[in-house]
């Protein structure tokens, strides 16, 4: 449930330019993994927003019980195959109550993109705002904050979201609820890592020529220090988003995220536990749009990350030098070796 801040280049690197926009979609588009993440991603957020008229078009809403779908003598098992796909029902029906489950997964989607791009949010404000003030800070501030990051990041995410989440009213918003909880309990990491950014970025010449020319910290930090840290931030960013769809479904599927009869892809597999014999249907499609976003999410992240990197273009130059290099090297061996045998025979 707790995030761990990936392992930064070595100091100086947030001091290269960043490249343009251009150049960030020329790497991304070079990469056709990163592509087809972002097309599934796309289409994800596509069929969210679209759920409300997707749902008409089918002719069915992710509430209405369907009793007549269902086999009550067999406990609720949907009637046909693969758990009641028809014209009527695209994906088939919910065990137990009929409810249609291509509008469910449909809004599902929705709540998972929410609190998780909510809580990514929260995150990255709270943790830039440590991590810039400890950074630009005196010692003490600096160690205090320091202090204050090192005890989120060891606080057990999961055991205090029960707490909270046990102890608000059922009337506050769900979504909106586990927003705060998870943005406000994960915000370690990132503060982490714009700390190390600043302390490297403000040895350098512009940000002391900017102090020299009168400026205050806080245009400094807008100024100079922000555009620097978009980089590593964003990068983060892209990394926090399918950890915290994965939290939002974890504690969702313990019974304390969001509650029904709002659609959750957790909630839906903490339902199916009962059911994944009868229907695998029923588990299988939350259990694959989770896994699905996840894994999609991820590339992408992994893809910005090389695409924001400054000298990843170098690396990939050198690299492939090197490679042709020791190909040529190991050519001319095999030709030495083979010259005397042929001198022999």
């Amino acid at each position: 449930m707790t995030t761990s801040a990936p392992v930064l280049d070595a100091p100086g690197a947030a001091a290269t330019a960043a490249p343009g926009a251009r150049q960030v979609w020329q790497r991304l588009r070079a990469r056709p993994s990163a592509l087809v993440a972002g097309g599934v991603l796309a289409l994800l957020v596509v069929l969210a927003l679209a759920a409300p008229l997707l749902a008409a078009i089918e002719g069915q809403d992710p509430n209405t019980y369907h009793d007549s779908l269902i086999d009550s003598a067999r406990g609720g098992v949907p009637l046909g195959s693969f758990g009641g796909v028809s014209g009527d029902h695209w994906l088939g029906v919910e065990p137990g109550t009929g409810r249609d489950l291509f509008v469910r997964m449909l809004y599902g989607a929705r709540i998972s993109l929410l609190v998780a791009v909510g809580a990514t949010v929260v995150q990255v404000v709270i943790g830039v705002t440590i991590g810039l003030a400890a950074g630009l800070g005196n010692r003490l501030l600096d160690s205090f904050l320091s202090r204050v990051t090192d005890l989120m990041v060891a606080l057990p995410m999961l055991v205090l979201a029960i707490a909270l989440t046990a102890v608000v009213s059922d009337g506050f918003p769900r979504p909106l609820l586990l927003i705060l909880v998870i943005g406000l309990l994960n915000w370690g990491g990132t503060a982490r890592i714009v700390r190390a950014q600043t302390l490297t970025l403000k040895s350098l010449d512009f940000v002391a020529a900017a102090r020299l020319g009168g400026s205050g910290r806080l245009r400094v930090a807008r100024r100079e220090l922000l555009p620097s840290l978009a980089a590593p931030v964003i990068t983060y960013a892209a990394i926090l988003v399918p950890t915290n769809i994965v939290n939002e479904a974890s504690l969702s599927f313990l019974g304390i995220g969001v509650k029904p009869p709002t659609p959750s892809w957790g909630q839906m597999l903490s339902n199916a536990q009962t059911w994944f014999r009868a229907d695998p249907m029923y588990v299988l499609l939350p259990a694959g749009a989770l896994f699905v976003t996840v894994f999609a999410f991820t590339v992408l992240g992994d893809a910005v990350r090389t695409a924001l990197d400054p000298r990843e273009a170098s690396r990939l130059r050198i690299g492939t030098r090197a490679s042709g290099r020791a190909a040529a090297r190991k050519g001319r061996t095999s030709d030495q070796n083979s010259a005397p045998e042929e001198t022999a025979s």
